[in-house]
């Protein structure tokens, strides 16, 4: 005779297949975080996040907050941003110069465009400089304080460049101090670095000057108009090249071509 097995009462999975289940969901999203496009943990970054989880398999009892420093500011900085966010914010900062340059922009000595590189803001050298010299004419100022407080909102690095159109140096108090365009260039391009740092209050650290003389034109050289578009200074704000703070206090972390990578 056979013999009939009382059936359990209990109906669906057990009780330690639940909390395994929760647990390995957890254990997924950690992962996944740690391995997302936009927030990459490495090295001691990577210790303090796993020192937050004390305990073993079964009931943890928790452990230390991430103490303070670079984790400490995730997710408060526009580093920290995905990256429609931070186009949206240089998408800000566009309209925000548009509106704060206005005047100029009417006025056709100042220019402000978008391209790969960020927001380009292009001063015509001919209202701001006179032929063949490098010294700022006293309406440069007031349009160099507008650049310095949209520089000052942003933590972009900034990179300033020097052009000249093709034309040789011709008067001779620019041929006794330039040797070429390309020094000439520099010269513009540095003066208004100093002049952003030392009365714009910029951070030294965000900017660079570099000088390309004749060797970028945006129009035609053979023509007036065209070598007037030539001659020029322009003000990049980099997109996605940030400031980072230094990572270890007792050595300064160098900037030599930081914004270039």
């Amino acid at each position: 005779m056979a013999i009939k097995r009382k059936k359990s009462s209990i109906r669906g999975a057990p009780n330690w297949l639940l909390t395994m289940g929760d647990m390995n969901n957890l254990l997924l999203c950690f992962f996944i975080i740690l391995m997302g496009e936009e927030t990459v943990v490495r090295g001691q970054e990577f210790l303090y996040v796993l020192s937050s989880f004390k305990g073993n398999i079964g009931t943890m009892t928790g452990g230390r907050s991430l103490s303070k420093g670079n984790m400490m500011e995730m997710g408060h900085n526009i580093m920290a941003l995905p990256s429609s966010e931070r186009a949206q914010f240089m998408s800000r900062a566009l309209k925000r110069a548009v509106e704060a340059f206005k005047p100029e922009i009417e006025s056709k000595y100042v220019r402000i465009r978008e391209d790969e590189r960020g927001l380009v803001i292009t001063l015509s050298s001919d209202v701001f400089f006179d032929p063949g010299s490098a010294r700022l004419k006293e309406e440069a100022r007031t349009v160099l304080k507008k650049v310095s407080t949209i520089v000052k909102s942003v933590d972009n690095f900034v990179r300033i460049e020097g052009h000249t159109d093709n034309s040789p140096l011709t008067i001779p108090r620019a041929r006794a101090t330039y040797r070429t365009n390309w020094e000439l260039s520099s010269a513009r391009a540095l003066n208004i670095l100093h002049y952003l740092t030392d009365d714009g209050d910029v951070n030294p650290r965000q900017l660079s000057a570099v000088a390309f003389g004749e060797y970028r034109p945006i129009d035609d050289n053979n023509t007036p108009q065209g070598r007037a578009y030539n001659r020029r200074v322009d003000i990049v704000i980099l997109k996605e090249r940030f400031i980072q703070p230094p990572t270890d206090r007792r050595l300064p972390r160098p900037l030599p071509d930081e914004e270039w990578r």
